[in-house]
């Protein structure tokens, strides 16, 4: 097993309502399940292949609950990255070089029937964490955007966090609303649903913790 570590900057974007019914063990709010996620690696590595700066993600989309299976996935990868970069991220993302279910890469893995082949494209990345605001743009497949959740009475922001202490993804995540249209495989139009802010920091093993578990 080559050796792994990120630390990154995550925002991703699916279909349901605001907090997301699958961090709390329950089904999909529609019924189903469809998303975008997006990653930089601000700092990491594969081995001795450095991973710092490349962004990389996909296009999901479940007919059900994700745990039900028989979903599709979209990656794309940084047209930035080296081939050895192309390789490792790959790798990660499918969940190889990690302990069983440990991420939620291995874990999403374990669930898809069908997985296009991935594409190297040009991804203009600009997450805030801590502002809840996003924008990922990568011609030609899609664009999503991120804000904060907005009181419907008095339009001020509102913030919300989901704490997983035993996740296999985060520790701490900002929720915010999310809007997202893609193009080719996989054709997505989201608009006023779930927005997860994140930083990540995540090695063969899950993720890494700094903070007391419950």
């Amino acid at each position: 097993m080559t050796p792994w570590e990120i630390k990154a900057t995550e925002f991703t974007n699916c279909n349901c309502a605001y907090g997301c019914p699958c961090q709390f063990n329950a089904l999909p709010t529609h019924g189903h399940c469809c998303a975008v996620a997006s990653i930089r690696v601000d700092e990491g590595h594969h081995g001795d292949t450095r991973l710092d700066g490349i962004c990389f993600g996909g296009i999901f989309e479940w007919p059900g609950a994700i745990h039900e299976g028989r979903g599709r996935c979209q990656p794309f990868v940084d047209e930035r990255a080296s081939p050895a970069q192309r390789e490792a991220l790959l790798r990660i993302m499918s969940g190889e070089d990690t302990e069983p279910m440990a991420t939620m890469f291995a874990v999403f893995a374990t669930t898809l029937d069908t997985v296009f082949d991935p594409l190297f494209l040009p991804v203009d990345f600009a997450v805030d964490v801590d502002r809840r605001t996003a924008r990922v743009s990568v011609p030609g497949l899609f664009e999503t955007t991120g804000e904060p959740i907005r009181n419907p009475v008095t339009g001020d922001e509102h913030r919300a966090r989901i704490d997983l202490p035993h996740g296999f993804e985060y520790e701490i995540a900002e929720m915010g609303s999310g809007r997202s249209v893609t193009e080719g495989n996989i054709r997505l139009k989201l608009a006023g649903s779930y927005g997860q802010f994140a930083h990540l920091h995540l090695d063969n093993r899950g993720v890494v913790r700094h903070r007391t578990a419950a």
